[in-house]
């Protein structure tokens, strides 16, 4: 369990987003500055709440909890793991689809699977009670349906999509000109 909830962090999931945008084609790029967008509200949420309602961990209350991990913030209401993962794993399960010998599978699922196991995983470590893990999906979820449904300038990300970061990458390595060299 350790290992899992190592995947539900802010960092793990950024890096997420960041390998969807640079080896993804135009849409895959669309849907990480999306999870990007959500990871971001869901984090900037989930520190506000931590400063407002300000619950101890388990660890620190309870005697007898076992703590399988180390932890540097005093709070753990909501959990920002889980609310990580969900987050991110919200928005690639209902924007993206897989396609493979002529269906197309939605991946909501199995990712929603995977963030409960990294949710679950805090609570087995000893860093979090069962309510925080809750809310903190909530949190997630909410984020990526905001980001989704209502917070999304589509003008914005269909300009930043087409950037791509590998092919300015091999330009670079063949020696090619970037669209920039050549307007200078």
């Amino acid at each position: 369990m350790p290992a899992i909830t190592n995947f539900g962090s802010f960092i793990a999931m950024g890096i997420i987003c960041a390998l969807l945008y640079i080896f993804g084609g135009e849409n895959t790029r669309k849907v990480a500055l999306m999870g990007l967008a959500a990871l971001l509200l869901a984090n900037v949420a989930v520190y506000l709440l931590k400063i407002i309602v300000a619950e101890p961990r388990p660890f620190v209350v309870l005697p007898h909890v076992i703590q399988l991990v180390s932890e540097s913030e005093a709070y753990g209401f909501p959990s920002g793991h889980a609310a990580s993962s969900f987050s991110v794993m919200m928005v690639i399960g209902l924007k993206y689809r897989l396609h493979i010998k002529g269906k197309t599978y939605r991946l909501l699922y199995p990712l929603l699977a995977f963030a409960s196991l990294i949710a679950f995983s805090r609570v087995y470590i000893g860093v979090h009670y069962p309510l925080d893990v809750i809310f903190g999906a909530i949190v997630g979820i909410l984020s990526a349906l905001v980001v989704i449904y209502i917070g999304w300038d589509e003008d914005i990300v269909n300009k930043i999509s087409k950037i791509s970061i590998k092919d300015m990458i091999i330009n670079i390595i063949r020696g090619k000109p970037s669209s920039r060299d050549k307007q200078s």
